[in-house]
C-alpha cells in the first residue's frame, strides 16, 4: 500500500467499505446498549477480523463520532427538525453521525459526495424504506453549510 501526502497508509475503497459498517454497527450498539464504544469495536474485531487497514479506518471513524458528537448531533437537530434526534430510528441516527463526520470532521480523507453516497448505501443495507432520503437529504444540507471546523 503506498503513503498518502499525510504519511497515512491509503485505504483502498473496499477497506472503507468494511471500516464503514464496522463503524456502524460499534456505533448502533453503543447507542442502544451503553457499551463503551472501543470495547464494542475490538469485540467486533474479533469476532470478523477484518484486514488491519480497514480496522483502523473503523477505529478512526469511532473515535471521531465520540470526540465531536455534541457538535454532530448539534448538526443532525438542525438540519432534521422534523425528526427529533433521541425519536429518530436508531439505525438512521448512527448513520447520519458517521455520515455527518466522514462528511465534515473527516472530509481531508475522502470527497464529501462519497461519504454522502456511502452513508446512503449503509441506510439502504440497515434502515427502513424511507432511511435512504432521510440520510440523503440531512446529509446534503449539512455539507453545503460553512463549518468551523
Amino acid at each position: 500500500m503506498s503513503a498518502s501526502a499525510d504519511g497515512h497508509e491509503r485505504v483502498r475503497p473496499r477497506q472503507r467499505r468494511r471500516a464503514r459498517v464496522l463503524a456502524f454497527q460499534t456505533l448502533y450498539e453503543a447507542d442502544i446498549s451503553a457499551h463503551p464504544p472501543l470495547e464494542v469495536l475490538h469485540r467486533l474485531v474479533e469476532e470478523t477480523r477484518p484486514d488491519p487497514a480497514a480496522h483502523d479506518y473503523a477505529e478512526e471513524l469511532v473515535r471521531g463520532v465520540v470526540q465531536w458528537r455534541g457538535e454532530i448531533d448539534a448538526q443532525i437537530a438542525r438540519f432534521a427538525r422534523a425528526w427529533p434526534i433521541d425519536q429518530m430510528a436508531a439505525v438512521d441516527r448512527n448513520v447520519l453521525r458517521l455520515g455527518v463526520f466522514e462528511a465534515i470532521y473527516n472530509s481531508h480523507t475522502i470527497p464529501v459526495g462519497v461519504a454522502i453516497s456511502e452513508a446512503v448505501e449503509l441506510a439502504k443495507q440497515f434502515g427502513s424504506e424511507q432511511s435512504s432520503r432521510l440520510i440523503n437529504g440531512v446529509l446534503r444540507r449539512v455539507a453545503t453549510e460553512p463549518h468551523d471546523d
